[in-house]
């Protein structure tokens, strides 16, 4: 007696085959879905990143506040080591000291720093000598993006914190001195409000 040898309907491999389509579909959206996680993980955690050292920037920058006073670019007069009187482009300039040489170049371990805010980039500007020539442009660099504000203030001799300095009471008062603290406020896109305390007393 002779067997007939019985294969698959076209029905049986539709079926098959759409079974193995949904199938398909849901693992290419999972798979979809841990890229685009991954990728949005990545982005935070490089926002994160530009946070900490924008930070450590300023609060370094801040603590090694130097008593250096800065000739003009005349050589005709003198520039205070602090000033954040809201006059300039720059949001504060100052004379830090502990500028690290690994490469042991010929400079000095003082630096002129300045921070300023272009559009909604915070902006970090230094010059390779204290005393700035004419002419002479700074080196800058991009710290972070999506900066709403950067508010800091300066805690003086009376316990009274001032968003310039000198504080305007100071102003023709001789030397003004060197803040005891100071109050870094940076307000930054989808982060919120950031808020460091500076020491700075020598």
């Amino acid at each position: 007696m002779c067997r007939r040898e019985r294969g698959f309907t076209l029905i049986e491999l539709l079926v098959s085959m759409a079974i193995f389509a949904i199938i398909s579909v849901l693992a290419l959206g999972g798979l979809n879905t841990v890229v685009t996680q991954q990728q949005l993980a990545r982005e935070r955690m490089a926002e994160v990143v530009d946070l900490q050292r924008t930070m450590r920037f300023l609060t370094t920058d801040l603590a090694q506040l130097y008593p250096r006073y800065v000739r003009d670019e005349l050589g005709q007069g003198s520039e205070a080591p602090l000033v954040a009187d809201g006059l300039g482009e720059f949001i504060v300039r100052l004379s830090r000291g502990g500028w690290r040489n690994p490469a042991r170049l010929p400079r000095g371990t003082l630096q002129r720093v300045q921070y300023r805010l272009d559009d909604d980039e915070l902006l970090r500007e230094y010059w390779p000598v204290v005393d700035v020539p004419l002419g002479m442009e700074p080196r800058t660099e991009v710290l972070i993006g999506g900066v709403d504000e950067l508010l800091i203030e300066y805690l003086g001799t009376e316990d009274e914190w001032s968003e310039t300095w000198p504080p305007l009471r100071q102003l023709g008062a001789g030397a003004p001195g060197r803040p005891r603290a100071a109050r870094i406020t940076l307000t930054v896109v989808g982060w919120g409000e950031i808020q460091r305390l500076v020491e700075m007393v020598p």
